[in-house]
């Protein structure tokens, strides 16, 4: 398969851009080719460049959707890099749970549904070891761009190549039941805690509601720093009073919005609302 021509890859980097605030970058061409190579003879391309020039147009709305969708998913695990969590057990639950109401939860791109799961389960675990830290439970809502992974997100099933990348077997006895093949499925006890739709950080945040905790990991890299800046003051005004925002380990608020305090932990750091 031929590479993208110069031109080609800059206008379909605008376009990407525009679409879903993904800033893809110089010489990123081996990734569209990667992401985008399966689609070529599913939707009956001569080459990659004939798929992305109709994806391009307004008229190939289902193209367009699949080829957002292909370069906006991404891989994620089980309780990712522990200490969020950790921080929702010793220190933002009980602090938060003080209140009586029931906590609503964000998990801003929940791609294949590991990070919302991840949390009903803490919020889960919480309840059977410290129970009245909790007492009003939560309401955690998923969002993701991406079609196919809300479609996962909604199925919970999961294979074990996907169990095996931070799950317990003890926590994979408790919250999950055998189902077909080498598959797992998240028990409805989870489940229920956990709702799933579609949006776009690009769009407005209003009819979402307000949340006490905002996770939003490892996706703001992805952005250019305007949209950043305005994502982040968007999520200031989702957020109840003294309310939290969870980041990625390597992403940082400077420069970007001064809504937040920042707050060292051991480990790692929180923001919370001012």
């Amino acid at each position: 398969m031929k590479t993208l021509s110069d031109e080609l890859y800059k206008q379909f980097s605008a376009f990407l851009e525009a679409q879903s605030g993904i800033v893809l970058g110089a010489n990123k061409q081996y990734l569209v080719k990667s992401r985008l190579a399966p689609l070529v003879g599913q939707y009956g391309a001569d080459t990659l460049a004939d798929l992305i020039k109709r994806a391009m147009d307004p008229r190939e709305r289902d193209l367009k959707m699949a080829v957002v969708d292909a370069m906006t998913t991404n891989e994620t695990l089980w309780f990712r890099d522990t200490y969020p969590f950790q921080l929702l057990t010793d220190r933002i639950f009980p602090e938060l749970g003080k209140s009586g109401k029931t906590l609503r939860i964000w998990s801003a791109a929940s791609s294949s549904g590991q990070e919302p799961y991840s949390i009903a389960i803490t919020a889960l675990e919480q309840q059977m070891k410290r129970p009245g830290t909790l007492p009003g439970g939560v309401q955690i809502v998923g969002t993701d761009i991406s079609a196919s992974m809300l479609n996962q997100c909604k199925e919970g099933i999961y294979d074990n190549l996907a169990l095996a990348r931070g799950l317990s077997v003890e926590r994979k006895r408790q919250f999950f039941e055998a189902c077909d093949g080498n598959k797992m499925r998240v028990s409805d006890r989870v489940k229920k805690l956990v709702s799933f739709r579609p949006f776009n950080l690009l769009d407005s945040y209003s009819l979402l509601g307000k949340f006490d905790i905002i996770f939003c990991r490892n996706v703001l890299i992805y952005f250019s720093p305007e949209i950043k800046s305005k994502i982040l003051n968007q999520f200031a005004g989702s957020l109840n009073p003294g309310g939290y925002l969870m980041l990625g380990a390597s992403e940082s608020l400077t420069g970007l919005t001064d809504r937040f305090e920042m707050i060292r932990c051991n480990p790692g750091i929180v923001y919370k609302l001012k």
